[in-house]
């Protein structure tokens, strides 16, 4: 068995280049009966044995100054084309981002806007006194309240508040 499937590809008596020449043309002309309804177009090919190993190719200076200024012009142009598809894709690029920021940046003037709504909101006196009458405050008695730009009583004994003071700066 191993023997018949290597037949094919050694040439023996039975399968010589004529024999396969002859059936190859038997399968050609079989196809075409069948295209053309019964009439039937000869079809032969011929082997053909050409030896060109003694064939030189000569040099030829014109047509490789021609291929090499196409090469070169090719070149230039596939490097022009990717310089303007790199500025191209970039710019657009770019135009995403810008567009991305500007919605970023709604989206935070919105925050903003609600934030400062909600301080607004927080800051109102009246809440703010409920809130403390809730927790047990009341209202300030004289004298409890000292603003930082008054002017310090003689009194010592009274409560003051920390004070900052400015360094007193070098006699000039």
């Amino acid at each position: 068995m191993a023997a018949a499937c290597a037949t094919p590809y050694f040439e023996t008596e039975s399968n010589s280049w004529s024999a396969r020449v002859a059936r190859h043309n038997a399968e050609l002309m079989e196809k075409q009966a069948m295209r053309r309804r019964g009439v039937r177009t000869p079809e032969i090919s011929f082997a053909r044995h050409f030896d060109n190993s003694r064939l030189v190719k000569a040099p030829d200076p014109v047509r490789a100054r021609q291929m090499r200024t196409f090469a070169a012009a090719v070149t230039l142009l596939f490097s022009l084309v990717m310089v303007y598809g790199f500025q191209h894709f970039s710019a657009i690029e770019g135009s995403y981002h810008v567009e991305a920021l500007k919605q970023q940046r709604n989206q935070l003037q919105e925050e903003n806007r609600k934030l400062r709504l909600s301080e607004a909101e927080l800051e109102q006196p009246g809440r703010i006194d409920a809130l403390a009458r809730k927790m047990g405050f009341s209202t300030p008695q004289p004298g409890q309240i000292v603003h930082p730009n008054a002017v310090m009583p003689s009194d010592t004994s009274a409560p003051t508040l920390a004070q900052n003071h400015a360094p007193a700066s070098p006699a000039q």
